[in-house]
């Protein structure tokens, strides 16, 4: 059962990076900066931007806080690890719990792939021409790449007199799917939330009356 959990997340988690690398590849090499293209009417576009922080295009510190976002992504994919091999030793893994790592863990890395690689695999996007694969001539060194995003939901318009977003469209961010991967485990953990934790907070109740045990 452990082995077949863990080929099941180890396929699972490529496919989604696949599938992520496959649209920012085909975005990248043929849209230009700022490029739209209509999917479903105006409700659902392609839109081309790029940006150097976290997911939905939120950004902060420049270079220095894309290089800490980076760093924290790595850290975050590798306490996912840690705590997806603990419970697969444990024998306590589940699909939810299987469904939430892959999710989050590909999201993860497929920003991280981004930030990574794209400075020297790609030239830059502009506003006039497409960028061009070329490994080794890119426009940004190692970790100093930027992230693609394109999926532009337009669902209804959000009044001008509301705060932050007021004159834009619901939803006013655009995110890619490495993006929505995370955000669907996010939510997913946060639902099934007691499932977790009632687990965590039993295996230290456990803890305690054995030590009470011995203690007497």
């Amino acid at each position: 059962m452990k082995k077949k959990y863990a080929w099941i997340a180890a396929i699972v988690v490529l496919l989604l990076i696949l599938i992520d690398q496959i649209i920012k590849f085909w975005v990248k090499t043929n849209m230009t900066l700022g490029e739209t293209i209509p999917l479903l009417g105006q409700w659902f576009n392609l839109h081309f931007v790029e940006n150097e922080g976290m997911a939905f295009g939120i950004s902060f510190g420049k270079q220095i806080g894309k290089l800490l976002l980076s760093l924290v992504r790595i850290l975050l994919v590798g306490v996912l690890c840690w705590y997806f091999v603990k419970r697969l030793r444990e024998n306590k893994m589940d699909g939810i719990v299987l469904t939430i790592f892959c999710l989050v863990v590909a999201g993860a890395l497929g920003n991280i792939i981004d930030s990574m690689f794209y400075g020297i695999w790609f030239t830059e996007s502009d506003f006039l021409d497409v960028a061009k694969w070329s490994p080794g001539h890119g426009y940004a060194p190692f970790f100093f790449g930027k992230v693609v995003d394109m999926f532009y939901l337009q669902l209804f318009p959000i009044p001008e007199k509301f705060p932050l977003w007021g004159g834009s469209y619901f939803f006013p961010a655009i995110f890619n799917f490495a993006d929505s991967c995370i955000t669907v485990g996010i939510v997913l953990a946060i639902i099934f939330n007691k499932r977790i934790f009632n687990e965590l907070e039993k295996k230290e109740d456990e803890g305690v009356i054995n030590d009470g045990v011995e203690a007497s």
